[in-house]
């Protein structure tokens, strides 16, 4: 069975050990907000003295123990304020004799050995350290922090021991032994600076196998204490997490909150007195004393009588009689005239003068304009002779003279519409003087 937990502890302590590794790239938990960060990672190195005895219970196989030198180092991870977990390695010797009489009477098994000396190689172990309370509750950082530990690991030592003949042995046969330790302990922190911690503690270590003295007394466990001082020296960027103080952290916390919560109340109330002031005003800026939609500040006629329509300044609205359109009907008599007019209709050659046996029958046109409300649309044309901007100024001129004509007799001007098309649309070939004469032209429409 010890066996087989030899071979598993390795791997367990370096899976312990891994994990804690990897949570080193997270903000600790229940200690932190998120505008701060705390430093994790921390070592030390330690000295003091490694005595074969516990006081925690069990026989000693010697009845005279002695105090020897023990230094050690260990790297520690921090979760949380209260706790973190650390891997400790040890060494040192470990000695005891029998120059003085068991107060009990008793004699070992092995009553030849008067003495043994151990050479501890080591004794690395993965512990958990829980920190019990910060002295200040009401303090964010404090410097001085207790804990306990405990944890479990592997010792590697060598016995010899001296018989009562003096003779002195080597216990295990010039091999080292290599047996289950389990330490717990307890210990003060004192932080010097941000960065470096007096470590002082001791633990005792029980060990599973009665080989550590080279003395075999009925079958008890061996165990071993070191007490030590040391320095711890915090790694990375911020305060050490192990002296932070969450209570206090989330006392300040509720501080800020009910700073803030009277900072908003403060907020609330004076918005509150900026919407009334508001409300106010728009009520003053809304005001409709005669109510006919136009506020006071706008109305240029105050007082109007209810039901009136006002216009946007507030004042009656003047309402133009409604226009009736007369309906026209054009008769074929109309057309006729009209018809008239454009065979009768002569220019002098190239220009818009209008010849004077064509004024009779637009004099007709005019009066007909005139006296029935009728619009007259005129359409200039000509052929493809001369240039093209030319023939379009020509036709548009003669058009706007027959127009002119038909005001000066009379006719409503916005009635009549003149357009000038020039060669664009003919209605008969310009290959010919008689197809040319056709579409030298203007289109009389009345409508």
């Amino acid at each position: 069975m010890k066996h087989k937990l030899f071979k598993s502890l390795p791997v367990a302590i370096a899976a312990l050990f891994i994990g804690g590794a990897a949570n080193a790239q997270t903000t600790p938990m229940s200690t932190t907000t998120p505008a701060e960060q705390f430093s994790t990672w921390s070592f030390g190195v330690n000295a003091g003295i490694l005595s074969p005895i516990s006081p925690l219970g069990g026989k000693n196989d010697f009845s005279d123990w002695k105090s020897d030198f023990g230094y050690g180092v260990y790297i520690k991870k921090q979760f949380t304020s209260y706790f973190s977990l650390r891997l400790d390695g040890i060494r040192g010797t470990l000695k005891a004799d029998n120059s003085s009489a068991y107060k009990s009477g008793f004699t070992p098994n092995d009553g030849n050995n008067t003495a043994f000396k151990t050479k501890l190689n080591y004794a690395a172990s993965l512990n958990a350290e829980v920190n019990l309370f910060n002295i200040d509750m009401f303090k964010k950082q404090n410097i001085l922090q207790l804990y306990v530990t405990g944890g479990a690991g592997l010792s590697g030592y060598k016995p010899t021991v001296t018989a009562a003949n003096g003779t002195v042995s080597d216990f295990g046969g010039g091999k080292d032994i290599s047996e289950l330790v389990i330490p717990v302990g307890i210990g003060a922190k004192v932080k010097l600076s941000e960065k470096i911690n007096l470590d002082l503690g001791w633990s005792v270590y029980f060990v599973d196998g009665d080989n550590l003295d080279g003395t075999y007394r009925n079958g008890n466990s061996d165990k071993f204490n070191y007490a030590h001082a040391g320095l711890e020296f915090a790694l990375g960027k911020g305060k050490q997490l192990a002296f932070s103080n969450p209570v206090a952290a989330t006392y300040e916390e509720a501080l800020q909150a009910k700073a803030l919560a009277g900072s908003l109340k403060s907020d609330l109330d004076q918005q509150k007195a900026e919407n009334a002031k508001l409300r106010s005003d728009m009520d003053d800026l809304l005001k409709d004393s005669d109510g006919d939609g136009v506020a006071d500040k706008l109305d240029k006629c105050p007082g109007t009588p209810a039901n009136t329509v006002v216009d946007g300044s507030g004042c009656p609205l003047v309402v133009p009689a409604p226009v009736t359109n007369e309906k026209v009907i054009i008769t074929e008599e109309d057309r006729r005239v009209v018809r008239e007019a454009i065979r009768n209709l002569e220019f002098d050659l190239g220009k818009a003068t209008i010849r004077a046996h064509s004024f009779p029958t637009l004099d007709r046109v005019a009066n007909l304009l005139s006296t029935k409300n009728i619009s007259l649309k005129l359409a200039g044309h000509t052929d493809n002779t001369g240039s093209k901007d030319l023939n379009m100024r020509l036709s548009k001129a003669r058009a706007e003279s027959i127009k002119a004509y038909l005001v000066s007799k009379g006719a409503n001007g916005s009635r009549i519409e003149a357009t000038g098309y020039g060669m664009n649309q003919p209605i008969a070939s310009n290959k010919t003087a008689a197809g040319r004469q056709k579409n030298r032209r203007v289109e009389f429409t009345i409508y």
